[in-house]
């Protein structure tokens, strides 16, 4: 019995992205569909190498084939990535498929330990990553990678000075950290921050990366409307703990993100510090600082609740030692895995179901 390549796209045209909502053939996910007797080869082409619906997706194109085509069919499938993106050509970033802001209401939440934990999971998982230390005076991404004595070298390139970003863990990285003494104070106005983040957005070296995290200051600040208008920002992830007092500034972070003037979407809610676990008790959970105070934030504003990570002794030591807690093995680690699924997960659908993003042009 011989088969045709129609038979089989048509068997694959049943089979919808659990998130996307439509089928793999309208979605572009389906190529190179060779037959070769009774072995079927062909390729989907995932949004995003993270994606945590990869075995699903497969078993599905499987059971599709089997049951409209033949049972007998033996199905070689190469699973493999295009991360999707919606940024508009432009000379700032122009090989940067997408770039997530990460924040927070306030600090003291863990927001830069979130952010380098997720670059990382997302660089192991397959992704090409850069991250922006945005933290003009309190630079914490160079301890946090074990890198605090390396500095940037120049480059020249067509006619221009750029800042080459250190690399480490896989993902490119720059800080204001690399660029002055470990020991001394960056004490600057609001205007020279912000001249800083631009220039560690026009003027380095970032070639083609399918994610560019931003890890910004807390709070609502000049660092902020900078960002937004220097660039179209893909989408904002917020980091909060569960108590009160750290919800409600969170929420501020949400509304600044929400304004219509700004309107950059937000991808969802990380819940940090969600419960404290013993390293002696690992079964065991407890609540210090307050219970579900990140999903309830999530449901108030209708935006995705991302995860939660414990509270472990591992994670400030690794913190400290410059190893990142997610190249180890354990439940928190298993935790920033999942973030990195989640949050490439709401790009994938934010660059499907929403408008491209543009520059905010704000008039005072």
């Amino acid at each position: 019995m011989s088969f045709t390549t129609e038979q089989i796209i048509n068997a694959l045209r049943t089979v919808n992205d659990p998130d996307l909502k439509k089928d793999l053939v309208t979605l572009n996910m389906i190529r190179d569909v060779r037959i070769e007797g009774m072995r079927v080869h062909f390729t989907v082409v995932l949004t995003t190498p993270a994606c945590p619906l990869k075995e699903v997706i497969r078993q599905m194109c499987v059971e599709a084939i089997h049951k409209l085509v033949d049972k007998d069919l033996q199905l070689f499938i190469n699973m493999t990535s295009e991360v999707t993106s919606v940024r508009d050509t432009s000379p700032l970033l122009a090989g940067v498929k997408n770039i997530i802001a990460v924040g927070s209401g306030k600090g003291g939440v863990g927001k830069s330990t979130v952010t380098s934990n997720l670059a990382v999971a997302l660089a192991k998982q397959g992704a090409r990553v850069g991250l922006i230390d945005a933290d003009i005076s309190g630079p914490s991404v160079p301890t946090m990678f074990n890198c605090e004595h390396e500095q940037p070298a120049m480059i020249a390139k067509d006619g221009k000075n750029l800042i080459v970003p250190i690399e480490q863990y896989g993902v490119k990285l720059i800080s204001i950290g690399f660029l002055t003494p470990a020991d001394s104070a960056v004490v600057w106005r609001g205007p020279m921050a912000s001249s800083a983040l631009r220039q560690f957005i026009g003027d380095t070296d970032w070639g083609d990366l399918d994610y560019l995290l931003i890890d910004l200051p807390p709070g609502t600040s000049d660092i902020h409307l900078t960002l937004v208008q220097t660039i179209p920002v893909t989408g904002a992830v917020i980091v909060t703990t569960p108590q009160k007092v750290a919800v409600a500034d969170a929420k501020k972070a949400v509304s600044m993100f929400k304004q219509a003037q700004i309107n950059v979407p937000i991808l969802g809610i990380v819940e940090n510090m969600a419960y404290f676990t013993p390293e002696e008790l690992p079964d065991n959970k407890y609540y210090i600082f307050g219970q579900d105070g990140g999903k309830k934030l999530a449901a108030d504003n209708g935006v995705e609740f991302l995860g939660e990570i414990p509270l472990v002794q591992s994670v400030r030591e690794s913190g400290d030692s410059g190893l990142p807690v997610v190249m180890k093995e354990g439940k928190t680690s298993e935790a920033f895995h999942e973030l990195a699924q989640a949050v490439a997960r709401q790009v994938a659908i934010r660059n499907a179901q929403q408008e491209k993003t543009k520059k905010v042009e704000i008039t005072t």
